[in-house]
């Protein structure tokens, strides 16, 4: 990549990037200079379509699958990208389990599923890569949340509560680590279109809810916010959280 690329020199992990609002960050921080590790929970298919993409158009990246709830899975991949690059600038958390279940069908092991990836996933990511962050100067932790973490949404005590944890841990965080120069900030989409398998529902808090353009997002809006946070231009930016919904939840 040319070295007049924000993000030249760079070397990003973006989890759950095998489709959707993860590849489309994957794809708009190697577009910006970044080498890039694309993330799959279980379908290298998918990511190592991502990684070629990348590729193809002149930049690096590698496909690692993994799930983020599995600890040394998360240490196996920090260290296929230190391997690879050297280095870790940036991490994006963006790896989720959306289900939807009424409250009294949620089984524990439902609700643990969704926390154990959304909310522990972010924290074994952020514990695997600190130690390269903080040799970066200028790194960066963006947490990628959800609208219905601050609508609330039938159906989704798990992932509401999972996506509103990750919140606080983006506040938190931001205060631990500032003094190492490590911004942390969290990114909630809402009402974004994305493919969905056969027969599966739209979200319930979806039906709800209405931009004021009348107008769904698309995954490379959330990525074009992630992107300008990676960069030198939000630096000063911290502890926050960036709503793109189009209007649909106004803070």
């Amino acid at each position: 990549m040319p070295a007049d690329k924000d993000l030249a020199g760079r070397v990003a992990i973006v989890t759950g990037s095998g489709r959707n609002i993860g590849r489309a960050i994957a794809l708009a921080l190697a577009q910006d200079g970044a080498s890039v590790v694309v993330n799959a929970r279980t379908n290298q298919k998918e990511a190592d379509n991502v990684a070629r993409q990348i590729e193809r158009a002149g930049g690096q990246a590698i496909a690692v699958t993994g799930d983020v709830a599995d600890a040394q899975a998360v240490q196996k991949m920090a260290a296929a990208a230190l391997e690879r690059f050297g280095r870790i600038d940036i991490l994006i958390n963006n790896a989720a389990i959306r289900r939807e279940k009424p409250l009294d069908q949620l089984s524990y092991e439902d609700w643990r599923e969704v926390l154990d990836v959304i909310l522990d996933g972010a924290f074994h990511c952020v514990k695997a890569c600190l130690p390269a962050l903080k040799q970066s100067g200028a790194g960066v932790i963006i947490n990628i949340g959800g609208m219905s973490a601050h609508t609330g949404s039938q159906n989704r005590a798990h992932v509401v509560t999972a996506k509103a944890g990750l919140v606080g841990l983006t506040r938190a965080l931001a205060h631990d680590l500032a003094a190492e120069n490590i911004t942390v900030n969290l990114v909630s989409p809402g009402l974004i279109g994305t493919p969905r398998a056969a027969g599966s529902p739209e979200p319930q808090h979806h039906a709800i809810h209405r931009t004021l353009t009348g107008l769904r997002g698309a995954p490379e809006d959330i990525a074009g916010i992630v992107r300008f946070l990676c960069g030198p231009g939000g630096r000063y930016i911290t502890g926050q959280t960036i709503h793109a919904n189009g209007g649909a939840f106004l803070t």
